[in-house]
C-alpha cells in the first residue's frame, strides 16, 4: 500500500520523527484555515502517488491567505501525470540550509535491510544513482541485528554530510529504522532530509509504502485503504483477497503461487504475447476463488484469452478441476481459457475436466504448450 506524503508523515509522527505542523485541506478555504493555524509561510502541496509535483505545478510557497487561496484552487484539479489533486497538505514552510536524501527498503538478494543516504537530496535519486554513484552512502542492516549507533554514525560519515548535522542525523536515522521494522514497510524514505540554519534535522517529506501482508498487525492502517490510487482491477481483486497486478496485454494469467504466476507472466512474454496480469489464488483453488480470479480478469477489456497455470502440490489436481468445474458453472467468462493442470493426482484432474472441454476451454499438458495456444487465441478472438 503505497501511502499520500501526508499520510506518510503521520506514520513518521507515530515514531517520533519530526515533520512540519501541517495539516489537510479539500478546498481553498480550508488550506487557508490551516495556514493561518501553522503560521506563514506555509508551502501548499498537491498529494498524488506520483512524484514530480513541484515541476509541475503542484508545490507552491504562500506568504498569506490571498496567496493560499490562489495557489490551494489552481493545484485542486491539477492532473499531474494522470493523477487528479483532490487533496492537499498545507505546512508551515521551514527554513532550509541543506538537503539530503535517506531510505530503507529490502534488499532481497542480501537477505538484509538496506539503507541509502546522500547529501544530494530534493532530487530524484535514480538520477543521483545514474550521474553519481558514489554519493550515495548504502549500508546493510543483518534484521536479527539492526542497526547499531556505531554502524549510523560510519554511515552518515562515509554519506560527506555537513558535520553540523552528524547527530541529529544518526538520531533520525535510528528513528527511521525503527518506523521501516515495526511499521511493516517496504519502503521508508525521506526526501529532503533537511538540516536547518540552527542545526536541526527533520523531514521534509515522506514517502512510504506498507507491506499488506502485515496488515492484520496495524488496524490503524484502514484510516489509508480508501485513498489507495488502484485501477478497477486492483480494487475487484482487493476486494476479492486476490493477489493481483495489472498490466497492459490480452492474455489474462491465473496461477497458484507467486512464483508460478511470475514464470507465467515470462513464458507468456517468451512465446509473443502480452501478460494482461499477476494474478496469484495461491492454495486456494476451490470453485469460490476460481470464480472470483475469472471475474476479476474479466473486468479487463483488453483480455482476449485467459490461461489458468496450476500446479498441484499441497492443493491437489482433481479438487483444482473441480473448482474450475464449479466456477464456470457460476461464471461464464467471454474469453476463451486454456488449462494447463500438473502435479499431484494431475491425471485425475484431467479426466474431471474432460468432458468441459471445448473451443473455449482448452486443456494443455505443458506450460509451453498452453502459453502458445492461450497467446494464439488471444490473436483470433475480436
Amino acid at each position: 500500500m503505497d501511502l499520500m506524503e501526508y499520510q506518510g508523515k503521520q506514520v513518521f509522527a507515530r515514531y517520533g520523527i519530526e515533520v512540519s505542523p501541517g495539516d489537510v485541506a479539500r478546498t481553498a478555504d480550508e488550506a487557508v484555515a490551516v495556514a493561518q493555524r501553522v503560521g506563514y509561510p506555509v508551502v501548499v502541496k498537491a498529494q498524488v502517488h506520483i512524484g514530480g509535483r513541484g515541476k509541475a505545478g503542484g508545490v507552491k510557497l504562500a506568504h498569506d491567505a490571498e496567496e493560499t487561496r490562489f495557489h490551494a484552487g489552481n493545484i485542486l484539479g491539477l492532473d499531474i501525470r494522470g493523477h487528479v489533486v483532490s487533496v492537499l497538505w498545507v505546512e508551515h514552510a521551514s527554513d532550509i540550509a541543506e538537503e539530503y536524501y535517506a531510505s530503507f527498503t529490502l534488499d532481497r538478494s542480501a537477505k538484509k535491510h538496506l539503507g541509502m543516504l546522500s547529501a544530494q537530496g530534493g532530487v530524484d535519486i535514480e538520477a543521483v544513482a545514474a550521474s553519481a554513484p558514489d554519493a550515495i552512502a548504502r549500508v546493510w542492516v543483518d534484521p536479527t541485528v539492526g542497526l547499531t549507533t556505531e554502524q549510523a554514525r560510519a554511515w552518515v560519515e562515509a554519506a560527506r554530510l555537513n558535520p553540523a548535522a552528524t547527530d541529529g542525523a544518526v538520531d533520525i536515522l535510528l528513528t527511521l529504522y525503527r518506523c521501516y521494522v515495526d511499521g511493516d514497510c517496504d519502503l521508508a524514505e525521506i526526501n529532503p532530509l533537511i538540516l536547518t540554519p540552527d542545526g536541526q534535522v527533520k523531514a521534509l517529506d515522506a514517502k512510504v509504502s506498507l507491506d499488506d501482508n502485515a496488515a492484520f498487525r496495524h488496524p490503524e492502517w484502514e484510516a489509508f485503504a480508501g485513498t489507495e490510487d488502484l485501477d478497477e482491477r486492483e480494487r475487484l481483486a482487493k476486494e476479492k483477497h486476490l493477489q493481483y497486478v495489472g498490466l497492459d496485454g490480452t492474455v489474462g494469467i491465473i496461477a497458484n503461487g507467486a512464483g508460478l504466476a511470475m514464470s507465467t507472466v515470462d513464458v507468456v512474454s517468451q512465446v509473443g504475447g502480452t501478460p494482461a496480469n499477476f494474478l496469484d489464488i495461491g492454495g486456494g483453488a476451490n470453485a469460490a476463488v476460481m470464480a472470483a480470479a475469472l471475474e476479476v480478469i474479466e473486468s479487463d477489456d483488453k483480455v482476449r484469452a485467459i490461461f489458468i497455470n496450476i500446479f498441484g502440490g499441497i492443493t491437489r489436481g482433481e479438487e483444482v478441476a473441480n473448482g474450475i468445474v464449479q466456477a464456470l458453472g457460476r461464471f461464464t467468462p467471454r474469453s476463451p481459457i486454456v488449462i494447463r493442470l500438473d502435479g499431484t493426482n494431475a491425471e485425475e484432474g484431467r479426466r474431471i475436466l474432460e468432458p468441459h472441454l471445448s473451443d473455449r476451454l482448452v486443456s494443455q499438458p505443458t506450460m509451453l504448450d498452453a502459453a502458445r495456444q492461450a497467446v494464439a487465441l488471444a490473436g483470433t478472438v475480436a
